[in-house]
This record gives structure tokens, C-alpha cells and sequence, in this order.
């Protein structure tokens, strides 16, 4: 499989049609151009769509191979690390680098709730758990439990 990355891309400065290729990608795990321009809600040229394919695999958000001729392509990055990379651009922009600060302001304006909130500090102690189970690591880590 033939990738040119550029990891590092800002998410934030995707365009629309750039965001909207990569939903579909993400969605259909593997595409080519042709399913792609029938999956938009707009028509497109044939040479717009390849051309926003090629340009999304340069910037690291795509990788393709070829079979029988035909480019196929398939997400190079998850939907999660692209969000977590765009989360982190509006915590730096807006929380003064403080990832607890969005939190609080997710929970300040509803968008997340007490069960969810649950669901994330369990997800946060397993990882925790894990990385401090690996080799050489004696770390514990105590994490409040949150009421929902």
C-alpha cells in the first residue's frame, strides 16, 4: 500500500469537500474515486474527487493501493486520532492548554452527562492500568470518581 504522510496535518484546516471525502472513507473503510463521486451529496467532476483523494493522502489522512488499475482507498488514520488532534487544536486555542477546562465546559453547556463522563474515567483508569502493568512500571495513578 503506497502512502505519502504528512502526520502532523492540522484537522482544522480541512475544507469542507476535504472533510466530507474523509467521512465517507472512514465510513466504507475502503473506496475508489468512482464510489467516492456517487456517495457525495453533490456532483462532482471525476478529476475533482481523484484530485481531493490525492490531496488527503499527502496530507496523511489517506493511503491507497492499487488493484487492477484502479486506485483504492482506505482510511490512513482512525476518525478518533483525527478528532483527538482537532480537540487538542480548540483546547489550545480556547483552555489555555487545559483538556480538564473543555470538560468542565462540555459539561457546562450539557453536551456530556454523568454516565458518560463514568464511561471515560473508567476508559482512562484501564489505559492507565495498562500502561502502568507494562514492563518496568510502577506507577499508580488514583482516579476521583465521578457521580453522574
Amino acid at each position: 500500500m503506497a502512502r505519502n504522510t504528512a502526520p502532523r496535518h492540522d484537522p482544522a484546516e480541512l475544507g469542507e469537500l476535504e472533510r466530507g471525502i474523509l467521512s465517507i472513507v472512514w465510513r466504507l473503510g475502503s473506496v475508489t474515486a468512482d464510489q467516492v463521486r456517487e456517495d457525495l451529496e453533490r456532483p462532482l467532476k471525476d478529476s475533482t474527487v481523484r484530485t481531493v483523494l490525492r490531496r488527503l493522502e499527502e496530507k496523511g489522512y489517506l493511503a491507497h493501493s492499487l488493484e487492477q488499475r484502479t486506485f483504492v482507498y482506505r482510511p490512513a488514520e482512525s476518525r478518533q486520532r483525527v478528532a483527538g488532534r482537532a480537540a487538542k487544536r480548540i483546547v489550545d486555542w480556547f483552555c489555555e492548554g487545559s483538556v480538564e477546562a473543555l470538560l468542565v465546559g462540555m459539561v457546562d453547556s450539557k453536551m456530556l452527562e454523568g454516565a458518560e463522563l463514568q464511561r471515560l474515567a473508567a476508559r482512562i483508569a484501564a489505559s492507565e492500568k495498562a500502561a502502568d502493568s507494562g514492563p518496568g512500571k510502577s506507577k499508580k495513578k488514583i482516579y476521583k470518581e465521578v457521580e453522574p
